[in-house]
């Protein structure tokens, strides 16, 4: 087993990636990304070096070169099959060549084969993309940089023939990142989850400003960075000249149009949920989930993690709605033959299953219970709505995305990506494919205030009916690039892209309106816009264009009855007109000006990023065999050689075997205590499924009192329950204020159970309430 990490010989030398250098450039809301990567061949041997990593799913990469000593090669978009042919065709004549293709099963998965280089040997690599900026809670766009390649990465077809090459504590290359913001709105900060320089604003007005990352960074976790503009709602029309060099008419010639949608919704029509609908917890139980959230001190087990969130979605739940749990991993299985009406014994039994959930079923495979639950006929006036939650990737991320798409109509989709591994391509599209919303709970956030965020969105009103419609001068014609739009949350942004077609004779300026419906109220928004937009714009926006036209078209091929031929044939037209990567091409380059071809044995090696789970699978290796001989399991040979594969790290510990899933994590294999329950939890997991709380010693001990205490403090015109629950809040409001988005539900049941009690005294029992717990909250905070 080879130990030491980077690229190596078979005598253990080390590294060929030295450095990476990211320069990122926002303009508004959406991102450049011009990526470095120095390579040095220190073996006595010409190589050849394959790098799998992971881009974000909706990333556009518009390009890619390598510069070895002064010689620059830049690489041209290429039908994929005619791509490889010239590689291989290049590396096997021993000339330097370089490739970069987008995976078949997943958009967020890329790997880099650089052919050729020759003993001391440098390559500098340069990669080129661009991004649409996500939106957070707190109106944030979020940037990441992944720095995981998780084991799904590792390309299993070479497995047998690539050297295994382990990463180490010491990550051998540093990371160096720069960024400018240019934006039409004011910027008000920018945060990040690693140390920054401070922000330099480069114009009076704050709308251009600079940051770099701080110098020495070791690249072993994400690079998250958040940028805050001022007037986040304001919606806004962007114009971008085509290139000049290419013809008019075609995408990338003419101007292109950015709208960006950001409704925004009063809290006096968000105050008012909505009390039916049909819910499904679909729950990742594969071996990864036994993992740790992060590397932090007191990091909970992400199963762990998933069960208290759970615990809280079924104490939210409005009474008369409908539920179902599933839990997937090889295979599936559900708590409920179908989903069952939300009462206090259907609660209670889902609830002692929760307690019971392990990551204990193998790999990671969702599409048989998504189809198990579309199968389902679907509750009048109970709209369906799925909250998925995984840690990891699917092989066919596409035929997922496709059967979410077709179900469209009839639910929404709440996806939640659980740690740095986590496929966006496969988060962010069933969302976008649900009209729902996805999140992703990385380094140290907390999964429950995320989750419990999506359940506001599934029980609030959200913005419909979106029509755009346009007024341009004539001679001038506006084409629609964007699928329609058919939902908007709060806290959701829609960019609507089309392109302006035509030249006018007289007038400059258009204009477009784009209309919507929030809980029947209709909002017109009217937005001016330049037909004479300034040139040199980097195509950042066509880019972006062309890459949402691309994924249409591959939906589009994939429809029953699609001409598969015809559409690929237009997605490959667009992607080399565009420069930008897609399922169908890939990026080549080869250097046809070298005046020598490598000679000698060409060795191939894979290029790790820091693994977070290394160090717990090379432990349970070992830990496997003694616990195989404890527990006299009998492992097949091949199945325990694929055990000892998945420690190396040359297999996802989701491709384990079941009896193999526990031994993906070191938590899961030590009998460790059981961790003291927060005592929010363990208020909550005392609630009855009514809204209300009983009077008795464990409700008392959540606030730190004897039983005798809080019932000798009861006033007396009030029964128990009422006084239970009305303490219950007091201590929530008082003492738990800051966790209100988790428990916002919690309380909202509560309150409207003791209005439905109409007791007498409720202001005296408020006021002793207070007295007993050494609080103040007033009667007008509980909502009662």
């Amino acid at each position: 087993m080879v130990n030491c990490c980077g690229l190596v010989s078979d005598r253990n030398v080390p590294v060929p990636l030295k450095s990476i250098s990211v320069e990122l450039q926002v303009k508004d809301h959406v991102a450049s990304v011009s990526s470095s990567l120095q390579y040095v061949n220190e073996e006595e041997r010409p190589l050849e070096a394959v790098f799998v990593f992971p881009l974000p799913a909706d990333a556009a990469v518009c390009h890619f070169s390598a510069k070895i000593g002064e010689q620059e090669i830049v690489a041209e978009v290429q039908d994929k099959q005619s791509a490889r042919d010239q590689y291989d065709d290049a590396v096997s004549s021993g000339q330097q060549a370089f490739l970069l293709e987008e995976s078949d099963a997943s958009s967020d998965v890329f790997k880099l084969s650089v052919g050729c280089l020759s003993p001391g040997q440098t390559a500098i690599i340069s990669i080129v993309y661009v991004i649409e900026l996500s939106v957070q809670a707190d109106h944030a766009l979020r940037f990441c940089l992944p720095a995981v390649l998780n084991p799904r990465y590792s390309p299993a077809a070479s497995a047998a023939s690539v050297p295994e090459v382990s990463s180490a504590c010491v990550i051998p290359y540093t990371l160096s990142l720069s960024v400018d913001v240019r934006s039409s709105d004011r910027i008000s900060r920018l945060e990040s989850s690693c140390p920054l320089d401070p922000l330099v604003f480069l114009d009076p007005d704050h709308t251009h400003a600079t940051v770099n990352l701080s110098a020495g960074h070791r690249f072993d976790k994400d690079v998250e960075l958040f940028l805050y503009y001022e007037n986040t709602h304001q919606p806004t029309a962007v114009v971008e000249a085509g290139a000049a060099t290419a013809q008019p008419g075609c995408l990338m010639g003419d101007p292109v149009l950015m709208i960006s949608l950001y409704p925004e919704f009063p809290a006096d029509m968000m105050s008012s949920l909505a009390s039916q609908g049909e819910f499904f917890f679909v729950v990742d139980r594969s071996g990864s989930m036994g993992r740790r959230m992060h590397h932090g001190k007191d990091a909970q087990i992400r199963i762990e993690s998933a069960r208290d969130t759970l615990l809280l979605l079924l104490k939210s739940l409005p009474m008369g709605c409908y539920f179902n749990i599933y839990g997937f991993g090889s295979r599936f299985e559900s708590f409920f033959p179908q989903s069952v009406v939300y009462s206090e014994d259907t609660m209670e039994e889902a609830l002692k299953r929760v307690k019971n959930m392990r990551a204990d079923m193998g790999g990671t495979r969702i599409l048989q219970p998504l189809k198990h639950i579309y199968s389902q006929p679907c509750y009048p006036d109970h709209p369906r709505q799925l909250f998925i939650f995984t840690d990891g990737e699917v092989c066919n991320t596409k035929e997922v995305l496709d059967l979410v798409k077709s179900q469209a109509y009839c639910h929404r989709c709440f996806s939640f990506g659980i740690g740095e591994g986590a496929s966006t391509a496969l988060i962010t599209g069933m969302a976008r494919e649900g009209s729902g919303h996805a999140q992703f709970i990385t380094g140290t956030d907390r999964m429950q205030p995320k989750v419990m965020q999506s359940l506001r969105f599934a029980l609030q009103p959200a913005v419909d009916n979106i029509s755009v419609d346009w007024t341009v001068p004539e001679g001038v014609t506006v084409d629609m690039l964007s699928l329609p739009i058919n939902t908007l949350f709060q806290g959701q942004r829609a960019l609507i892209y089309a392109q302006l077609k035509g030249q006018s004779s007289g007038k400059t300026e258009g204009a477009v309106t784009v209309k919507y419906r929030l809980k029947d109220q209709p909002v017109t928004n009217q937005l001016q816009f330049t037909l004479k937009p300034t040139e040199d714009t980097g195509l950042t926006i066509h880019r972006l264009v062309a890459r949402s036209v691309i994924r249409s078209l591959e939906l589009e091929g994939r429809a029953r009855g699609a001409d598969v031929e015809a559409v690929r044939s237009r997605i490959v037209e667009l992607s080399v007109q565009a420069g930008v990567s897609s399922v169908h091409t890939a990026f080549i380059g080869v250097n046809k000006h070298s005046k020598q071809t490598v000679k000698g044995p060409l060795l191939q090696r894979r290029v790790p990023i820091w693994d977070m789970c290394q160090g717990p699978l090379r432990m349970s290796k070992c830990l496997a065999i003694k616990a195989g001989r404890k527990r006299k399991l009998a492992a097949p040979p091949m199945e325990f050689r694929s055990l000892m594969s998945c420690a190396r790290g040359s297999a996802s510990a989701d491709d384990l075997p079941n009896w193999a899933a526990p031994l993906t994590d070191l938590g899961s294999l030590m009998s460790e205590p059981e961790p003291q329950m927060d005592p929010l939890l363990r208020l909550v997991s005392l609630q009855k499924a009514s809204g209300c709380w009983e009077l008795n010693a464990a409700l008392a001990a959540v606030f730190g009192k004897a039983e005798d205490e809080v019932t000798n403090h009861r006033p007396a015109q009030v029964d128990g329950s009422v006084w239970a629950t009305v303490l219950a809040l007091i201590w929530l409001y008082s003492c738990r204020s800051g966790d209100q988005v988790e428990w916002q539900f919690v309380a909202v049941k509560a309150a409207s159970w003791i209005r439905s009690q109409k007791p007498d005294g409720l202001s005296q029992c408020v006021c002793d309430g207070n007295v007993l717990l050494a609080c103040q909250v007033t009667e007008g905070m509980l909502g009662i």
